[in-house]
């Protein structure tokens, strides 16, 4: 397939449906402690809707990879759309804590559902010279989406706290029939020569590749530090601990997202023309030693400088660990293969902002970004046995 050749229709379908999910989230996420607090509730039970979406994500991704692998990936995509639309829907009619800590259970089931089935999609519709590219326009989509749904969520403040529930209710069933008109079954099948029947890639399968272990000691990583500590800690340590302005730990996470962005529309192409492995480990190398150099900063401005750094080093990540799982199913199914890959992610996330907030209490901020910092520059490691497979992405990925 020429370089040159233009992305599947497919693919720009599957973003289009990810933009108004991306859009809905970031109005709502933001919403959810707030809305808890008006119930009478302690700061540590609001904190729990977080905690047990999450959960309840981690806790279903296995069942949800098997029901992919046996149904399909866009039936259950849709069906995951319902789930988390309905939940989000009666989350804005929930009259108690306890209904709405149900209701935000139920929607982690929907999300690990079709968060899973769109990955196996776009796994399963990129050609192999794109897999990278396809993840960064996935992935700057959502990042897009959670960067503009804050600023529209606050101007929905004025009417009340229920209403972004119903709004992203709105947009999951918006990208539910972007999937069920623009990506008919019979399109999301590839052709092939082969045998009508291709048998699943199990977990086992997988882990024999050194390049399917290193993705998820990657996403693992990349899951506590830069999508878990660095959105849970950055606001603490530079409000409670440090006593900056309130604009400090906006702008910084602001400049995190930025540089991110920045380096998705250029990660997912690199990964493609030089190597998975190319473009992951320097990823984790800026992000890791960049958050460390964060938690011993005590200017304002440099601590703006260094998370805009630290975020280009986390884009870099993203497109080429999703490229690697793609690599590794080579075309064949695999559910419980990238639920697996997704599972790691979710623990990293909600192992990594427990510990950090405990080595904090108990040592400082600057030894949790510390060690922060160590857990990726430590997960360069798990490429070494891989750097014969992941060298040069999709041409020699790894079939052990």
């Amino acid at each position: 397939m020429s370089e040159k050749e233009r992305m599947p229709r497919e693919i720009w379908v599957l973003v289009g449906a990810a933009l108004f999910v991306a859009l809905g989230y970031g109005i709502v996420a933001p919403i959810i402690p707030q809305f808890a607090r008006t119930f009478d509730v302690s700061i540590t039970a609001a904190s729990a809707l977080t905690s047990v979406f999450a959960g309840m994500r981690l806790l279903f991704a296995t069942p949800g990879g098997k029901l992919i692998d046996t149904f399909g990936e866009r039936k259950m995509y849709m069906t995951g759309l319902l789930v988390v639309a309905l939940s989000s829907a009666a989350s804005g009619l929930a009259q108690n804590y306890v209904q709405l800590l149900i209701l935000r259970g139920l929607g982690g089931v929907g999300s690990i559902v079709f968060s899973v089935s769109a990955m196996s999609l776009i796994i399963k519709l990129s050609p192999p010279a794109h897999r990278g590219r396809a993840s960064s326009l996935y992935g700057s989509t959502f990042l897009l989406g959670n960067i503009l749904g804050p600023s529209i969520g606050s101007l929905l403040a004025v009417w009340g706290m229920r209403l972004p529930f119903f709004i992203y209710a709105g947009t999951l069933f918006l990208a539910f029939l972007v999937i069920l008109v623009a990506l008919p079954e019979a399109e999301r099948e590839p052709v092939t020569d082969d045998t009508p029947r291709i048998e699943p890639m199990t977990v086992q399968e997988a882990v024999a590749s050194p390049t399917y272990r290193a993705v998820l000691v990657t996403g693992f990583s990349h899951a506590w530090t830069n999508m878990g500590v660095r959105l849970t800690m950055i606001p603490l340590a530079t409000g409670v601990a440090v006593g900056f302005d309130d604009w400090v730990s906006g702008a910084a996470l602001t400049a995190g997202a930025i540089g991110t962005a920045l380096s998705l529309l250029i990660a997912g192409s690199w990964s493609d023309r030089y190597g998975r492995m190319r473009v992951i480990v320097p990823g984790l190398l800026i992000s890791g030693i960049f958050t460390i150099i964060f938690g011993n900063l005590e200017n304002p401005y440099q601590l703006v400088a260094v998370c805009l750094i630290a975020g280009i080093g986390a884009g870099l990540i993203q497109p080429g660990e999703q490229g690697a799982v793609a690599d590794v199913l080579d075309g064949r199914p695999g559910g419980k293969v990238v639920s697996t890959f997704q599972m790691a992610g979710d623990i990293g996330q909600i192992i990594g902002p427990l510990l950090a907030g405990f080595i904090a209490d108990h040592f400082g901020y600057s030894f949790a970004f510390t060690v922060s910092g160590l857990i990726l520059i430590l997960a360069v490691l798990a490429w070494i046995p891989a750097r014969g497979s992941a060298y040069k992405g999709y041409r020699q990925a790894d079939n052990d």
